[in-house]
């Protein structure tokens, strides 16, 4: 299983897109600060679609590359991790 890669690895194209669906979905400081508490622990990731629900928004990936924030009551497809 790979890891989740660190957001200063990502492509800038996955790191602009990010930042426009937190911005999208008004996702806050604190939740930000529980994302970035999960990537720095390097979590293992399946190497299809997968998605973590953090309660108040959805990260969603595929593989190492996390794709984009889905906001709490927005359905999310692949595995849960």
């Amino acid at each position: 299983m790979p890891q989740i890669e660190t957001w200063s690895r990502l492509p800038a194209a996955v790191r602009d897109h990010l930042v426009e669906r937190m911005r999208d979905r008004n996702i806050s400081i604190s939740d930000l600060n529980q994302l970035r508490i999960w990537m720095e622990s390097k979590p293992n990731v399946p190497e299809g679609p997968w998605y973590k629900d953090f309660g108040s928004f959805k990260l969603c990936g595929d593989g190492k590359y996390p794709k984009t924030f889905l906001a709490a009551g927005q359905t999310a497809t692949g595995q849960k991790l």
